[in-house]
């Protein structure tokens, strides 16, 4: 029986137990994290009912990081409170929870894979590798994966096409510095180009840079599409799928954490796929580039390292 361990039982941290849970044929071991012991028992306890009526296997109980030696994937879902719509803003709070949690991590024998959904993801994503010593494949941010959802659902809407035929990856930092590779993007083996004017292209995208804003503001916090790309990775990786998607991961020549395509499978991240962007592609990717890099040395110092 495969265990998932969960850190940080908050909003998305319980979406994404309901969403696996609920759909998953596989038998799980899932395991919570959080430093509310009591609300994690009442969640557990609402979730082994609701289980009952989906003819569920999984297992989902309190757990500690003694589990997360045997796991084979730890999710890390944790924050602190956000202070402002600007995740970078809670840069420095997040970064001292992660590295308290990586070292934790650390303790124990762990080998599996690390998926990080905590924000700035890019930055979060880094610091837990530093921290946590392992192969750096292992430990995978979100990224714009989620971005590229939100891409695919406002062109899929203007279209009126299904987004399965859609080839489209937003591409940088999970963040304003986001951009789409509208050079590669098309839907069947036509480019978008043909079905999105120009001038539609910057709208599209800071749409998609806003969309997580504007979620948060009608309901309080974003859950369901970051959830749904967790549940997404986790199946890749059980079944081995080696499916592609646009994740943070390390890029040794940019010394960064960054998304752009790679394969993924049971042992992390397998391959980048290299992809041939426009030179205005390439010089949105080196703003991205810098910008974390500028914020990541005012977390990890070249000291650190």
């Amino acid at each position: 029986m495969d265990k998932i361990v969960v850190i940080g039982c908050g909003n998305v941290g319980i979406s994404y137990i309901r969403m696996l849970s609920y759909t998953t044929p596989y038998a799980l071991d899932i395991c919570l994290i959080d430093v509310d012991q009591n609300e994690v028992k009442g969640e557990i306890l609402d979730l082994e009912q609701a289980l009952i009526l989906r003819n569920s296997n999984c297992k989902i109980r309190i757990g500690s990081y003694e589990d997360c030696k045997d796991a084979t994937i730890v999710v890390i879902a944790a924050s602190g409170k956000e202070k402002s719509k600007n995740r970078m803003d809670d840069i420095e709070e997040s970064s001292n929870i992660l590295q308290k949690i990586a070292l934790s991590l650390s303790e124990t024998s762990f080998s599996g894979i690390v998926l990080v959904a905590t924000n700035p993801v890019d930055i979060a994503s880094q610091v837990v590798s530093h921290y946590l010593g392992c192969p750096q494949k292992k430990v995978i941010g979100v990224g714009t994966m989620l971005d590229t959802i939100r891409l695919k659902s406002i062109i899929s809407k203007k279209l009126e096409i299904h987004p399965d035929t859609m080839n489209a990856y937003v591409l940088g930092e999970h963040g304003d510095h986001s951009f789409v590779a509208w050079t590669n993007a098309n839907i069947g083996l036509q480019n978008l180009k043909r079905y999105i004017k120009e001038e539609e292209k910057e709208q599209i995208e800071e749409k998609v840079r806003e969309m997580g804003n504007s979620i948060a503001s009608l309901k309080g916090s974003t859950t369901e599409g970051v959830s749904s790309c967790l549940v997404t990775l986790t199946n890749t990786i059980l079944n081995d799928e080696r499916r592609i998607f646009p994740l943070s991961h390390y890029i040794e020549d940019y010394d960064v954490y960054i998304s752009t395509p790679v394969i993924i499978g049971k042992d992390g991240i397998l391959d980048e796929i290299v992809i041939k962007l426009s030179q205005d592609e390439e010089e949105k990717l080196k703003e991205a580039i810098q910008f974390i890099k500028e914020k990541k040395d005012l977390i990890l110092p070249c000291e650190l390292y």
